[in-house]
């Protein structure tokens, strides 16, 4: 019978675990498949530690991986990705906002022959200012990712021919959609809208978002690095032509050069962007500093696999 291994970052999820776990269980049943679940809890400080425990001691093929501390939805995800038994890994969160019945489709496109099916967002019922910060996000990030979906993607399948790929991966600071992408196998997309949040409140604050997008930005592509130099081509071609200008009409035209307002204009802009090349420059000078250390991405504090805990 085939297998579907179920990877769910868990960070201050309670009151919704049960809910989705039944709900894919449920699906399985009906579909007369085996399956295990893998939940990481990342850190979380309310109550979802308990009720995952109670889920794991009602069900034997629920994992549950329990991180020190918080360190991030993207270090669950990997840490659920090296536990996965099944034929396939299938990848979503908590908190109900992924149409569960996707997952049929998922399987079908699978079967046809796609190592991975990303189930991409196209719309959100989410508040007016989440919804336009993630258009601008994915805009921005198309520009290094051309083949990133419209509204991104956290739901998705791996075959485990391409999983064993994604967990080589050994880096810091991962930008986990960029990484599915970059693996190159082949790739079914399907779009949906993504459902209102009814139990909880999202931890995806603006820090973690800026995060994650100077992840994707920096990780994945060399374009900021080339930018910088193209900026730099231009900037340095107007100036000379400036120059040319002015030195022309100050021995030709006997035109004095008046007043420091354009100057000051020159020097300001100039500044600021060798300012923003600097701080460019400094995240790559910091991710390769991170990478030296080779301290891991995630630490994992309790065990709980088939009813017998693992220190």
């Amino acid at each position: 019978m085939m297998k579907l291994s179920f990877v769910i970052p868990v960070f201050r999820n309670e009151g919704s675990i049960f809910p989705t776990y039944e709900k894919i269980k449920n699906l399985l049943i009906k579909l007369n498949l085996d399956y295990e679940f893998i939940f990481v809890n990342d850190g979380s400080d309310d109550n979802s530690i308990f009720e995952l425990v109670n889920i794991h001691n009602e069900d034997n093929k629920v994992k549950v991986l329990s991180f020190s501390r918080n360190f991030g939805q993207v270090p669950a995800i990997i840490a659920g990705m090296k536990e996965v038994t099944g034929d396939a890994a299938i990848s979503l969160s908590a908190d109900l906002q992924e149409p569960i019945e996707l997952i049929e489709s998922m399987i079908t496109k699978w079967k046809a022959g796609n190592e991975i099916v990303i189930c991409h967002r196209v719309d959100r019922e989410d508040s007016f200012i989440a919804n336009n910060t993630s258009a601008v996000f994915y805009k921005l990030i198309k520009i290094s990712n051309p083949k990133m979906p419209k509204g991104g993607f956290d739901f998705l399948l791996i075959d485990k021919k391409a999983l064993i790929y994604f967990n080589e991966i050994d880096e810091r600071n991962r930008f986990f959609q960029g990484d599915i992408l970059w693996l190159g196998f082949n790739t079914a997309f399907i779009p949906y809208n993504r459902l209102k949040r009814t139990i909880g409140k999202s931890q995806w604050t603006l820090s973690k978002k800026m995060k994650y997008f100077i992840d994707g930005l920096l990780n994945t592509s060399y374009v900021p690095i080339r930018l910088m130099s193209l900026i730099g081509i231009i900037i340095s071609l107007l100036g000379f032509i400036y120059s040319f200008v002015i030195a022309y009409n100050r021995f030709f035209n006997n035109t004095p050069f008046d007043g420091w307002a354009p100057i000051m204009i020159l020097i300001l802009i100039i500044g600021g962007l060798i300012m923003l090349m600097l701080g460019i420059i400094g995240e790559y000078v910091w991710r390769t500093y991170d990478e030296t250390r080779k301290r891991p991405i995630y630490i994992i504090k309790d065990r709980l696999v088939k009813n017998e805990e693992n220190n």
